[in-house]
């Protein structure tokens, strides 16, 4: 009898140790804690700033080449038909922290406050940092930020960010040596680029500030929001990166900026003498920053159970002395930032996530920045807001196509350049431009299938097409208190 009992025994033990292995094997890539609780996976998003959709060699830049960001791709899943939120950079954001898009968001444009900051989200926005800090998750924010004044209602620190280290104004971001960066709500002065010097690079604090933070957090979920201000004008780089390109990429055009008096380095561009050859060594320093980061998370033993995105705010600029065309930064696709057509708003997008996502996979869902927040909002295991115009992609990230919602259409909206708006529904695309001044103006509308340069307006081809993009335009908005169009008969607002 004694040793039927422990024949018994040994079996509920070897089944019992089967189970444990079973249920580790299924975990996959989450982390299991002490205390045998699985712990919520490490979202780090980061955002370059007007980085074009040609500037990576992995989407085809054959200038330079971007290996850290190549290898991120290859780890992972790169997107082909992703979109920002807009074509300039705090209207970008807001869509982004919000998960709405132009026509709902608060934040339209990008309307300065003086002396330092730009027009606050209000206080009662929900944004992405906030709901994933009621799912436990601590949250820091390291670059720039553009959605709220030092202080204001819209200041990261009031917007769901536990951390912020950066540049709080994107004015005083279009500078790379200033004379002051914000660590929550204190502006730290950077003794090293009083007057005219130039000692400390902002982009290389703010990654070591960045790196601390994952560091400091290895043992908690974290959502690191890393907005990097490269490689937006001006053109700025260190001798030591620049000098490895000089000559590489001539003729160079010089560019004459601001490089004294009562404005320096508070918003105006510094000259730029060899503009191609910096602006290749800012995108070396993005890449190698990128690459560092992904050799943190493998060195903390945390890369398993983090997820890391990469992506660009809006297209490449022509600001400063950058020279898109010649690196040919937009691809195949029209248009430059603040242009609405595919070249001012298609961007970038790799996401990375170990275990999760099939490595060295493409994908062509049409997402937008808009469809982040609900992404996040499922990975963290947290409740989703209801008025959000975005969807979830995380189907797509896991492989799981056949539950991947699709948008009926994208939405875009600008309130410079006379006003623009654009739609996406399917493959078909709709382009409005100088809203403001001629309210009845022709829709344009392309094929992207066929057409992906937006070269042939075909709206005379398909008059059934052109009503229905036009009903989306005109329906697809509400007013904000701020970002409002003038022309109320032509939007048909009540």
């Amino acid at each position: 009898m004694k040793m039927l009992r422990n024949v018994l025994l040994a079996v509920i033990l070897i089944i019992s140790a089967s189970c444990k292995n079973e249920k580790k094997e299924d975990l996959g890539s989450k982390i299991v804690s002490s205390d045998n609780e699985i712990r919520k996976p490490n979202i780090i998003y980061i955002l370059a700033d007007d980085l074009g959709y040609g500037d990576l060699s992995i989407y085809g830049q054959k200038k330079f080449s971007t290996p850290n960001i190549d290898k991120l791709a290859k780890n992972g899943m790169l997107f082909t038909q992703h979109y920002s939120g807009s074509t300039v950079c705090a209207p970008s954001r807001s869509t982004l922290m919000t998960g709405m898009h132009t026509g709902h968001t608060v934040v339209r444009g990008n309307k300065e406050i003086d002396p330092e900051g730009q027009y606050p989200i209000p206080d009662e926005t929900f944004t992405i940092a906030e709901a994933l800090k009621k799912a436990g998750y601590t949250t820091g924010a390291f670059g720039k930020w553009g959605l709220g004044y030092p202080g204001s209602e819209g200041d990261p620190t009031a917007q769901g960010f536990d951390n912020f280290f950066g540049y709080n104004c994107q004015r005083l971001g279009h500078n790379y040596y200033p004379r002051h960066l914000w660590s929550n709500n204190d502006s730290i002065v950077l003794p090293k680029n009083a007057g005219y010097n130039k000692g400390t690079y902002a982009p290389q604090l703010i990654h070591e500030k960045t790196i601390e933070f994952i560091e400091q957090n290895k043992e908690v979920p974290f959502f690191a929001y890393v907005a990097s201000i490269i490689p937006h004008a001006e053109l700025a780089a260190p001798e030591e990166i620049v000098k490895k390109y000089r000559g590489e990429f001539n003729p160079e055009k010089a560019f004459k900026g601001i490089d004294e008096g009562p404005n320096y380095r508070l918003g105006p561009y510094e000259s730029q003498a060899e503009p191609h050859a910096t602006f290749a060594a800012m995108v070396e320093i993005l890449d190698a920053q990128v690459g560092e980061i992904m050799a943190k998370v493998e060195a903390l033993g945390i890369a398993q159970n983090t997820l890391i995105i990469f992506t660009s705010d809006n297209g490449p600029h022509r600001e400063g002395g950058a020279d898109p065309d010649y690196f040919d930064s937009n691809g195949i696709y029209k248009g430059y930032k603040r242009d609405l057509y595919e070249g001012g708003i298609r961007v970038p997008m790799i996401a990375s996530w170990p275990g999760k996502i099939r490595p060295n996979t493409r994908t062509d869902h049409i997402s937008a920045f808009w469809d982040v927040f609900p992404t996040f909002t499922e990975i963290a295991d947290v409740n989703t807001p209801t008025n959000l115009d975005g969807v979830s992609f995380l189907p797509t990230l896991t492989g799981n196509n056949e539950a991947q919602e699709q948008h009926e259409y994208l939405y875009w909206e600008f309130h410079e350049k006379g006003g623009r708006q654009a739609v996406r529904k399917g493959n078909w695309k709709a382009v409005k431009y100088n809203v403001l001044k001629k309210p009845n103006a022709p829709i344009k509308l392309f094929d992207l299938q066929n057409d992906p340069g937006e070269e042939n307006d075909i709206a005379h081809l398909h008059p059934e097409m052109v009503e229905v993009m036009d009903s989306i335009i005109r329906h697809s908005r509400t007013d904000s208190k701020v970002f409002t169009f003038s022309q109320k008969t032509f939007l048909n607002v009540n």
